[in-house]
């Protein structure tokens, strides 16, 4: 196939959203500072590179989950409400798209199923499996023990 400038560029295809990666990172930058007390948004936006709107938004719905904890006032900010070795990323990205939404068809037919599968589901379904394991078995912890240290930017 042969692009020209009619033609889009094709997009990248990710296993998580730009959400639900930006809060990945929001909380192994908790992650990184547990125990040291709550960290303000636009610090954590600051260090992070996550647009501080967006981040705020993302920061309130995973305490409306109850993965963080949001305090007020002049030491405010918002920290882990478990400790990392308890909080599993599925928890984390579950606000932002519910397990349904992640068995949908990778060529977005509504009619794919286990009984009337489309050309990939086969394949797809696999990667979707080992996606929801990975997610369901790694903790926060895991994921700041397990790599560069700096690597939270937090």
């Amino acid at each position: 196939m042969q692009l020209n400038a009619a033609t889009p560029e094709p997009r990248e295809s990710k296993l998580v959203s730009r959400t639900e990666e930006y809060a990945l990172r929001a909380a192994v930058c908790l992650a990184s500072r547990y125990g040291e007390g709550s960290v303000r948004a636009r610090d954590m936006a600051r260090a992070t590179g996550i647009p501080a709107n967006y981040l705020s938004k993302i920061l309130h719905q995973l305490a409306k989950a109850g993965v963080v904890i949001s305090e007020r006032g002049r030491t405010g900010g918002f920290r882990l409400a478990s400790p990392p070795a308890a909080v599993v990323l599925a928890s984390v990205v579950a606000p932002f798209e519910p397990q349904v939404q992640r068995t949908r068809c990778l060529l977005g037919l509504s009619e794919c199923s286990d009984s009337n599968p489309c050309g990939a589901h086969e394949k797809w379904r696999v990667i979707k499996e080992a996606t929801l394991q990975f997610l369901e078995g790694t903790t926060l912890a895991d994921v700041i023990e397990g790599g560069d240290p700096d690597a939270a930017h937090c």
